[in-house]
């Protein structure tokens, strides 16, 4: 089970500064206006959530690991504009098994996949997921039947990116997709997903840096030689796409 020592040490990493609060409100202003929707997938203890509460949204936050998930619950019960929803993110509806990295509650997965790319990754070193636990699946497209289309949906799922996106049927005007250098054939086929649902500008950040790479939106192409060219120690990122609108900019 994840300890709350554990959710403490998120907390104080992702929600703990009022700068980072900033410039999260700063970063995200770009993709939504006060009364949209947005989907925060892996919502993990919030710190998205709360920021796009901030900006004005309304947000469905979904997060399966049960200790996280009441973590949000309880943080959010008095905003009803933020509905919690304990599942996982899959191509179709079910039960997955998630495998929980009890002490990095950040990197826990339903990846098979994700788990054998970590095994001796340059920066995964002593990550250890020591626990399987049965969770809910449910589908992007199950998500926005009950509680609408979203105007930006963040994507945050360790590896089973690819797997989230296969169950959206409606793309919505922006959305962002985490990757992994140690993963890329799950980071290509989101955007081989992408490009299929009709979205053709990208951009990308690296890390937690909350800047684009690019100083203009790129063409799938350009992307994907970026990502197939960063070494090993970038270590993660997000993609970043949107419809005509909406900026992929500095």
């Amino acid at each position: 089970m994840v300890s709350p020592a554990a959710i403490a040490r998120s907390v104080a990493l992702y929600r703990g500064s009022s700068w980072r609060r900033a410039a999260l409100l700063r970063w995200y202003a770009r993709f939504l206006r006060p009364g949209e929707l947005a989907f925060d997938l892996g919502a993990h203890v919030g710190d998205r959530t709360e920021a796009f509460r901030r900006l004005g949204a309304r947000v469905v936050a979904v997060e399966p690991q049960p200790a996280l998930a009441r973590y949000l619950r309880a943080r959010f019960v008095r905003d009803p504009a933020v509905t919690v929803v304990e599942a996982a993110i899959a191509p179709s509806p079910g039960r997955l098994i998630l495998h929980l990295n009890e002490a990095n509650p950040t990197v826990t997965t339903a990846s098979v996949e994700f788990l054998d790319a970590a095994d001796g990754a340059p920066g995964w070193e002593g990550q250890a997921w020591t626990r399987q636990t049965s969770v809910r699946g449910t589908t992007l497209a199950a998500l926005a039947i009950r509680y609408g289309r979203p105007d930006f949906i963040k994507i945050d799922v360790e590896g089973f990116e690819d797997a989230a996106l296969a169950g959206l049927h409606h793309p919505p005007p922006a959305l962002s997709v985490e990757f992994t250098t140690m993963a890329r054939p799950v980071a290509f086929r989101a955007i081989d997903r992408l490009v299929a649902l009709g979205y053709a500008r990208f951009n990308a950040s690296l890390g937690e840096s909350l800047a684009f790479v690019f100083p203009r939106p790129v063409n799938c192409a350009t992307l994907r030689a970026w990502l197939q060219d960063l070494p090993a120690e970038a270590n993660s990122g997000d993609i970043y796409t949107a419809r005509t609108g909406r900026p992929l900019y500095r």
